[in-house]
């Protein structure tokens, strides 16, 4: 059964994304937030060759259409388009000014939100989540609303800071905003 977190997790990771503190990704795990493997399978796994923004490593035969929502003047919605565009994704780039209604009407955790927002297969994939990680859920439809990544990171498209990458929490979301980390990368 998934637990809820969202009360504190969401700070946390929100909070680890923004000043990049190490310490609360190695704490998660001894919590047991990533123990619901009858619910979807751990999916860690150390990245030490080419980036995790460029490697192909899942296969994918399923739904590549996806709908982007984002803001015309957001310049890393524009980069992570590419990144799923390269990954061989079909992009409908939809801009707007109105991204909170956009969260809205998809039941986004507000605690989870990003700068864009995208559908495919009616799963909602908020932020910079890695096009590897985005065919890893959709293969294994597992019962959760989507896939989300809090704030924007550094290192992620469109966030680039010469060398420095932000370690940083793929969240699982259900429709009653409980959480479940899906993946956490220290390095990428």
């Amino acid at each position: 059964m998934l637990k809820s977190y969202s009360k504190w997790l969401l700070p946390l990771i929100v909070g680890a994304t923004v000043v990049g503190t190490l310490g609360i990704f190695y704490w998660l795990p001894s919590l047991g937030i990533i123990n619901h493997s009858q619910t979807i399978t751990s999916n860690s796994k150390s990245i030490t060759t080419a980036s995790v923004w460029d490697k192909v490593t899942e296969s994918y035969s399923g739904t590549r259409e996806i709908t982007v929502y984002r803001s015309p003047s957001c310049g890393c919605c524009g980069e992570w388009v590419k990144h799923m565009q390269k990954h061989g994704f079909k992009i409908t780039d939809i801009k707007t000014e109105d991204m909170k209604a956009i969260k809205q009407k998809y039941n986004l955790p507000q605690n989870l939100a990003s700068c864009h927002t995208a559908i495919i297969d009616g799963y909602v994939m908020e932020g910079h989540i890695p096009a590897d990680d985005v065919k890893r859920f959709l293969k294994q439809k597992p019962k959760f609303a989507g896939l989300a990544v809090p704030g924007m990171p550094l290192g992620t498209p469109g966030m680039e800071s010469g060398n420095r990458k932000q370690p940083f929490v793929i969240a699982a979301f259900n429709q009653k905003g409980e959480i479940q980390v899906f993946k956490e990368y220290q390095s990428y």
